[in-house]
């Protein structure tokens, strides 16, 4: 059974800096396709950033530059840096993981159904300006 466990969300203040976490257990991270996505009340669901098994990173816009994707392959989680962030970046924040091998990280954030992926169950950051 896949169970992604995000943590490391919190409250903090524009242009700090959070690292999250999402402990995988039952999936083998180096072989799939992950990431980040995102949700503000009265809004939809966005790719944040995400990270194919042949180590391309992409991410969106609005957090490139101040961003980063990572894996720990040991340990089997999945990071995102968060730096300098803004009172745009307060969101649900959730780590997502794909059902098949071989897809792209672009694809992954961009096109992907909510049924493609496993879902954690999402760490609230909140950034106050």
């Amino acid at each position: 059974q896949v169970q992604l466990v995000e943590s490391g969300g919190g409250s903090v203040q524009a242009g700090g800096s959070l690292r999250l976490s999402c402990v995988v257990s039952g999936y083998e991270i180096s072989r799939y396709c992950m990431g980040w996505f995102r949700q503000a009340p009265g809004k939809e669901r966005e790719g944040v950033a995400a990270l194919d098994a042949g180590m391309i990173k992409t991410y969106a816009d609005s957090v490139q530059d101040r961003f980063s994707i990572s894996k720990d392959y040991r340990k089997n989680i999945l990071y995102l840096q968060m730096n300098d962030l803004k009172p745009e970046d307060t969101a649900m924040y959730y780590c997502a993981a794909a059902k098949l091998e071989h897809g792209t990280s672009r694809y992954f954030l961009r096109y992907s159904k909510e049924s493609d992926n496993y879902w954690g169950q999402g760490t609230q950051v909140t950034v106050s300006s």
